[in-house]
């Protein structure tokens, strides 16, 4: 999670320089509410020695108000699609149309 925010910091740096400034806060998509919770309660953290978070980090952008930790449900994600054995559902198929991949033997 701290290198996603460094990667998050990173690239509001660079929109910025490009003349691009960006006021609302930059969304790192999470689908574990452990790792939310810890992030949001750092009281929590005391309790759970086998996450390895820099919370210290996370915390201080997330209390700036830079980034933001929204709940996504691992069945949207896109890559998971391409990590992740799947059956054809629609949820599935809607992923693919996403990125643009095509069945090439489908009928047309």
């Amino acid at each position: 999670m701290a290198q996603g925010v460094c990667n998050l910091l990173w690239l509001k740096i660079l929109l910025g320089e490009l003349g691009f400034g960006l006021e609302k806060p930059m969304n790192l998509y999470c689908d574990n509410k452990v790792a939310i919770a810890i992030i949001h309660n750092p009281v929590q953290h005391d309790h759970m020695n086998h996450v390895e978070v820099d919370r210290h980090l996370v915390k201080e952008k997330l209390d700036d108000g830079i980034i933001a930790f929204p709940f996504m449900n691992s069945e949207y994600k896109l890559a998971d699609v391409l990590t992740k054995a799947v059956v054809a559902t629609t949820i599935f198929l809607n992923l693919l149309d996403k990125l643009g991949m095509r069945d090439i033997f489908a009928p047309t």
